[in-house]
């Protein structure tokens, strides 16, 4: 198996990655290079996290090894009396057996370093400099690519000095100190150290919101009726957030219309405004070829280039805010829809899961056939509300542990981290499948609450990730730059909870792979002995902070309304939540009862005329004998001495119905009546 977990781990996650990025982002829309820089951005990173347990499992095998060779064997009462002494130290004198097993998922030696120095420094080259790049350059409204270059340096001008300016300081801090010498393995040291610091300060921040979030979110989720007062909230707020955007658009697409309409063609910046008028709705771009056509006015003061860069810049960020509320304007309609289902459904004797509206349910057979509407009763109304609180425990589990374990991991005797006693335990049967699972149970954790509150961040409504492929370009490179910040300082936190990381434990160990690569923290005492310590308790404070709602609160103090069950305001939107989802169901009620109407005509009357085009055309068939042609002149030329008005009667009588198999064609090219005419409401049908 030697590698082939590893090959195994680097599919699986590619494939993680391309179905975020097809989840979120549009693939055919969207432009090649920010869809590359997100999927490889996303994907090293979640390589980092499902590669760091097959390292850790290594590392503690070569550990055995090591051990084995340095100590022989001992004698069982050696082991005995390192038995009762092993609970004074944190890593003590194991019985080591006298052949190393090898792990399932062993990596060669001289592969992790060179795969984590590749994962690594590519990760930060994507988010300190092509990703902020690319960010500008998506969002630029130049007409060029040298154009839209020229604005991402202008832009990043101020962010990349600061930077630098950072990394400046901290090497002229070193430099003061005459006993360390500056060589290139501590410049990158400090590059590493830079980096760290400002992603565990971040760290915190959203972990501190997601170990409490998540586990409470579970556990509110169980009860039906706050899931759909919190909808009927999202309903308000969407519908008002969705009334802006269509506002917004319209301000935009008449100064797009003023510009169609000064610009003309001839002229220079022509070539310009049509770029502009591919960006706008297909409804806009029709009202405006009228509106020009039908103008004669005098055109009025034309723009400039630099003016319609921004018009362009606008029109992409109105279309693409417009659009997005439209999609999760329908998304909460299907939600609210279901919960009032499920409401109903709790409260019937049959015990079958009804839709009030089956056609917005396209599922494909396999679904239909394992999830019945029988099943989906049960699950519904009877076992979700029990799973979701016993998952919600669990998850509260372990948020304490990592709450607990984040303000003791420093200690090392006795040893207080809840995660390095479970290693360690696991350590001594040398059970690496055990080690592994729980490594990376404890990493996806970390990672869950640290990246759900990153997809849930709205600032300002300026970026933030958005299902059904209608996230922009700027919000999906935005996180991938916090993907690539915050997981390296995550991963190696989760070291130094588990104690397998030398600044933190002060153990004489084999270090990781991945520990190697971040190098020494010792070259700068103030952050490995002071920061990497001390700021994690920080945790503790937001999780009371969050517990309490205290950031909820006061950003619905700044105007960011936020569902608040002992808030007045927040009754008010629920109401009005209520009644704009009663006025939504009255709709696509009345259009689902109109396709259903539909639907029964075409059934009802489909046969019936498929019948009566047999029957015409074999009426056809037995007019071609001689004798019929015969009749057909006689009674053309008998029609002769008919008015005029009855001519007409009989043009406008027949045309309605030219399949017919009772009327006939003169040679004449007038349509005659064989029988006397009908006129019956479903005559033409």
């Amino acid at each position: 198996m030697s590698g082939v977990a590893l090959a195994v781990v680097v599919v699986v996650v590619f494939f993680l990655a391309l179905y975020l990025l097809q989840r979120y982002g549009d693939l055919r829309k969207q432009q090649r290079m920010v869809l590359f820089g997100t999927l490889l951005s996303w994907f090293l990173c979640f390589l980092i996290i499902f590669i760091l347990p097959l390292d850790v499992s290594t590392t503690i095998y070569k550990q055995c090894v090591h051990d084995n060779s340095n100590h022989p064997t001992p004698s069982p009462q050696a082991r005995q009396a390192n038995q009762t002494t092993g609970s004074s130290s944190l890593y003590p004198s194991l019985s080591v057996p006298e052949v190393c097993e090898e792990p399932w998922s062993y990596i060669p030696d001289g592969v992790l370093p060179v795969f984590w120095r590749v994962v690594y420094w590519t990760s930060q080259f994507l988010t300190w400099l092509l990703l902020p790049f690319m960010q500008s350059y998506a969002r630029s409204g130049a007409f060029s690519r040298v154009g839209k270059i020229k604005t991402a340096l202008i832009e990043n001008a101020i962010y990349y000095g600061t930077y630098l300016l950072i990394f400046i300081s901290l090497l002229i801090y070193v430099a003061v100190h005459p006993q360390w010498k500056l060589t290139w393995v501590e410049l990158q040291t400090i590059g590493i150290t830079a980096a760290n610091t400002w992603g565990l300060f971040l760290l915190v921040l959203l972990l501190g919101y997601g170990l409490v979030e998540i586990p409470r979110s579970y556990w509110l989720s169980s009860s039906h009726s706050y899931l759909l007062a919190k909808t009927y909230f999202k309903a308000a707020k969407m519908a008002t957030e969705r009334a802006e955007a269509e506002e917004n658009l319209a301000d935009v697409m008449e100064e797009v219309a003023a510009v169609h309409e000064s610009v003309r063609y001839n002229h220079s910046l022509r070539k310009c405004v049509d770029t502009i008028l591919t960006k706008c709705p297909t409804e806009y771009q029709e009202e405006m070829g009228r509106n020009v056509e039908s103008s004669c006015k005098e055109p009025k003061v034309l723009p400039t280039k630099r003016g319609l860069v921004k018009l362009h810049k606008k029109v992409i960020s109105a279309v693409q805010r417009h659009s997005q509320t439209q999609v999760q304007s329908s998304i909460l309609l299907d939600q609210a829809f279901h919960l009032e289902d499920v409401a109903k459904s709790q409260s019937s004797p049959v015990r079958h899961f009804v839709h009030n509206f089956p056609s917005a349910h396209h599922h494909g057979w396999i679904h239909r056939f394992i999830y019945t509407p029988t099943v989906e009763w049960y699950w519904e109304c009877v076992f979700r509300q029990g799973f979701y609180r016993l998952l919600a425990v669990l998850l509260c589990l372990l948020s304490a542990a990592v709450v607990w374990s984040e303000c003791t991991f420093f200690s090392t005797h006795p040893v207080l981290s809840l995660f390095a006693v479970f290693i360690r335990m696991a350590e001594k049967q040398y059970n690496y499948i055990c080690i592994e699972m729980a490594c990376f149970i404890s990493i996806f954790f970390l990672c869950v609450c640290v990246y759900s509150t990153v997809f849930r961040i709205r600032v300002f409504n300026y970026y933030y990730l958005v299902p059904h492929h209608q996230t922009d370009a700027y919000s999906l490179q935005f996180s991938s730059m916090l993907f690539c910040r915050l997981t390296p300082p995550l991963c190696l936190n989760f070291l130094g909870l588990i104690h397998m990381d030398s600044a933190i434990s002060h153990q004489d160990r084999i270090q990781t792979s991945y520990t190697t690569i971040m190098g020494s923290m010792h070259l700068l005492p103030f952050i490995s002995d002071g920061f990497y310590i001390y700021y994690p308790m920080l945790v503790l404070l937001l999780c009371f902070a969050t517990f309490y709602n205290l950031g909820s609160r006061c950003l619905n103090l700044l105007g960011f309304h936020q569902y608040i069950t002992d808030d007045d305001l927040t009754s008010d939107l629920v109401d009005e939540g209520r009644e704009l989802i009663k006025r939504e169901r009255r709709k696509r009620q009345r259009a689902e009862d109109g396709g259903n109407r539909t639907g029964v005509w075409r059934e009802r009357y489909g046969a019936q005329r498929t019948a009566e085009r047999r029957r015409a055309g074999y009426t056809e068939l037995k007019d071609n004998s001689p004798v019929t042609e015969i009749k057909k002149s006689v009674i053309t030329f008998t029609s002769d001495g008919e008015t005029d008005e009855q001519k007409i009667g009989l043009l406008q009588d027949n045309s309605s119905d030219e399949g017919s198999p009772k009327r006939s064609r003169s040679t004449g090219g007038r349509y005659l009546s064989l029988s006397p005419s009908r006129t019956g409401i479903f005559d033409d049908v």
